[in-house]
């Protein structure tokens, strides 16, 4: 690859991993609208673990906080709020993971279509402005009952069908449950590292029984041009999103829907006359 399209690939990777926009139904663009062959699997994973170091960068802090309070816990069986964040994350990460071994292969093989990522783009787009409408609450991320990060995490396992958007049914579920855009938004970022880093592992392993060599250099710039792209997009998504709110992105997905149905409507037509 050449650094243009590691640029390309790496910057949309790292914006839209935390958007609620469906990252997967941009990279299937690219290649569309590109002449450009599969990028692999070794930069995936070098662009996931960019995205993955951004959040932790990010949230250092709390991460900090809630990993001595968690350990504390174990001690002390005192359950403190980072303390409690941080087994509800660890909680609510568990029916993603069931989900990822139970359907992985049906979810590969059958569903992730084009016109599948259009109509869970738009499906759950509406799903995430009519959450947005209805619920503005001012609870933080720490107010969240077990039942509630429970909830999340099992929202999050739908996020296995491709153009919903692990960010944005989160999103979604934690504006239902109450909590202010800002206090959805970090729970989801915060939800994120367990998954992006199973997610990661798993792609490690699938990496080293391929042969061939690695392009090292590309891999680490990758790693780093999604790494920066995600912490900034991290960075002022907070910032703006209770000026702004959730439905831009709406908007943006019901558009992109839009564009995948016109540019893979015909060749599915084709294929089906075929």
């Amino acid at each position: 690859m050449d650094f243009f399209q590691i640029f390309i690939l790496a910057v949309v990777q790292g914006i839209t991993e935390f958007l609620p926009v469906s990252s997967s139904a941009h990279l299937i663009l690219v290649p569309v609208l590109t002449s450009w062959e599969d990028q692999g699997l070794a930069f995936d994973i070098a662009i996931h673990v960019g995205t993955l170091m951004a959040v932790v960068i990010y949230f250092r802090q709390d991460l900090q906080q809630m990993s001595v309070e968690w350990g504390r816990s174990l001690l002390t069986r005192q359950m403190t709020p980072p303390a409690r964040l941080a087994w509800g994350i660890l909680m609510a990460t568990i029916p993603v993971g069931l989900a990822g071994l139970a359907l992985k292969g049906i979810v590969e093989d059958h569903l992730r279509s084009p016109l599948t990522m259009a109509l869970g783009l738009i499906g759950f787009g509406l799903i995430l402005a009519w959450a947005d409408w209805r619920q503005r609450g001012q609870k933080d991320e720490f107010s969240l009952t077990w039942a509630g990060m429970l909830f999340i995490g099992c929202a999050q396992a739908l996020a296995l069908f491709p153009g919903t958007s692990r960010s944005g049914i989160t999103i979604t579920a934690a504006l239902l449950l109450g909590l202010s855009r800002e206090g959805a938004s970090r729970f989801s970022f915060l939800l994120s590292i367990p998954v992006i880093f199973l997610a990661g592992a798993l792609q490690t392993v699938q990496l080293l029984r391929l042969p061939g060599s690695t392009d090292w250099m590309a891999l680490l710039t990758g790693a780093l041009l999604s790494g920066v792209s995600a912490f900034l997009c991290i960075h002022y998504f907070l910032a703006f999103i209770r000026r702004i709110g959730m439905q831009p992105f709406v908007v943006y997905r019901i558009a992109l829907g839009i564009v995948l149905i016109v540019v893979f409507g015909g060749q599915a037509a084709e294929a089906i006359s075929f």
